[in-house]
C-alpha cells in the first residue's frame, strides 16, 4: 500500500482513504452492515489506515456503522476522520454537543482528524463570529481532537482566506481532472503544499462520473492499459499532484475496493503519455457541452419557477458523460418536477436578460426531452 508521510504531523497515512459516504445499501435503503464490514475489513487488512465519515452521511447512520466495525480493532491501528456539522452549530457550546454525540456513535474517546464540514464563505464567517474555531482548539488541547482541519466547497479566494486564518493541521478539498480549476482547484492544492499543510482529496472520481464512460472514451483508456479501469486513471491523476497525502474514495462494492487496492498497492504517477490522454479525454468531454450557460443567473428568477441554470447544468453534464446516473439525483430531486422546463410559459423574459444570447426557450425543450426519465424508460 502506498504510504505518504504528513511531515507537519509526523504520521504515515495510506494514500487511499476509505470514504464512508457511499456504503452499499439493502433493498430497504439502509446500510448493508455485513457487506460494509467485510469491505472495511479487507481494506484495513491490505494497508488502508484512514477512515473518513461525517455526522450527516447516510442520514446519520454512517458514524454508527463505522463505530461498530472499528471497535474490534486496536485504536492505534487506524486514523479516524469525521466532521462537525457546522450548519447545525449556532453557538460555541454546540461544538461540544455534536462532538460528544459523534464520540459516542463512533465508540471512541478521540477523533484523529476532525474537520469543519463543507466550509464556504457564509459558514466560515458565522463560525468565526461565534467562536467555533477557538472552541475546537480547546477541545484539541483536551485531547478529544488530535488534528484540526476543514473541508471546503467555494471559490479559490475563500479557500485562501480560510487557509491563512490559522496554522491548520490539514485541509480537504474536492479535486479531479475535470474540476482542476473549480473551487480550490490545483491552485489551492499547491498553496496548501507550499505552506506545508497536508492535503486530503475528495471526489477524485467526481462522484463516479470518471469511472464509466461512453465507448469512445473507454477505448482511449484501454489503449493505455487494457486491464486498468478508467477510475484508476482519475485516482492516479490526483495522486500525481504535489502535496496530496490522502485520496478518499467512497466505495460501494467489494469490486470497487479491490480495484482501488490494485491501484494503490503499487502506485504509479502518471506518465507523460497518460497525462496527454487525460487532456484529450477532458477536451472531448467538454466538447459535448450543449450550450454556453455560465450559471450567471441573469435569467432568474423565472416567473414560472423553472430553475434555468440548474436545468442547463444537468443537461450539459449528462451529454458530457453520456450517463443519466450522473445527473439522476439533481434532475429528479435537486431540480424536481416543479422546477423543470415543462413548466416554462414561453414568456421570453429570460432570453432578454441572457448575456450569452442563448435560445433559452428552445434549449429548455431539448433539456426536457433528453432528461425526462419517463421518456428514457
Amino acid at each position: 500500500m502506498e504510504m505518504r508521510k504528513m511531515e507537519k504531523l509526523g504520521v504515515d497515512i495510506s494514500l487511499l482513504g476509505f470514504g464512508c459516504m457511499r456504503f452499499p445499501l439493502t433493498e430497504a435503503g439502509r446500510i448493508d452492515e455485513p457487506l460494509t464490514e467485510k469491505m472495511i475489513d479487507h481494506a484495513l487488512a491490505e494497508g488502508v489506515n484512514y477512515i473518513d465519515t461525517a455526522y450527516a452521511y447516510h442520514d446519520g447512520q454512517s458514524e454508527l456503522v463505522v463505530g461498530n466495525v472499528l471497535k474490534k480493532y486496536d485504536r492505534d491501528s487506524f486514523y479516524l476522520a469525521t466532521k462537525l456539522p457546522v450548519w447545525l452549530v449556532k453557538t460555541a457550546d454546540d461544538v461540544d454537543k455534536y462532538l460528544e454525540e459523534q464520540l459516542t456513535k463512533l465508540q471512541t474517546d478521540h477523533i484523529d482528524f476532525y474537520l469543519m464540514h463543507a466550509m464556504g464563505k457564509e459558514r466560515w464567517d458565522e463560525m468565526v463570529k461565534i467562536g467555533c474555531i477557538e472552541r475546537l482548539e480547546e477541545l484539541k488541547d483536551k485531547g478529544k481532537i488530535k488534528y484540526l482541519g476543514f473541508s471546503f466547497h467555494d471559490k479559490y479566494e475563500v479557500f485562501e482566506e480560510i487557509l491563512n486564518y490559522r496554522d491548520w493541521d490539514f485541509c480537504q478539498i474536492q479535486l479531479n481532472y475535470m474540476d482542476a480549476e473549480e473551487q480550490a482547484g490545483v491552485k489551492g492544492c499547491r498553496l496548501a503544499a507550499d505552506k506545508g499543510i497536508p492535503v486530503i482529496i475528495m471526489e477524485p472520481v467526481k462522484g463516479g462520473s470518471l469511472a464509466a464512460f461512453s465507448e469512445d472514451i473507454t477505448e482511449m483508456f484501454k489503449a493505455l492499459d487494457p486491464k486498468a479501469s478508467p477510475a484508476s486513471f482519475a485516482l492516479r491523476w490526483v495522486g500525481s499532484l504535489p502535496g496530496v497525502n490522502v485520496i478518499l474514495s467512497g466505495m460501494s462494492t467489494p469490486e470497487q475496493v479491490e480495484d482501488n487496492l490494485h491501484t494503490f498497492k503499487e502506485f504509479r504517477s502518471l506518465s507523460e503519455k497518460e497525462q496527454d490522454t487525460i487532456s484529450q479525454v477532458t477536451e472531448t468531454l467538454r466538447s459535448r457541452v450543449q450550450n454556453g450557460c455560465t450559471g450567471c443567473r441573469y435569467c432568474m428568477p423565472c416567473p414560472a419557477g423553472v430553475n434555468i441554470p440548474g436545468c442547463f447544468s444537468a443537461w450539459n453534464t449528462y451529454h458530457m458523460y453520456q450517463n443519466y446516473n450522473v445527473v439522476k439525483w439533481s434532475w429528479e430531486n435537486g431540480i424536481g418536477d416543479e422546477h423543470q422546463p415543462k413548466n416554462c410559459i414561453q414568456c421570453g423574459k429570460c432570453e432578454a436578460q441572457c448575456p450569452q444570447k442563448i435560445a433559452i426557450r428552445e434549449d429548455l425543450k431539448k433539456v426536457q426531452a433528453d432528461l425526462d426519465k419517463k421518456e428514457r424508460c
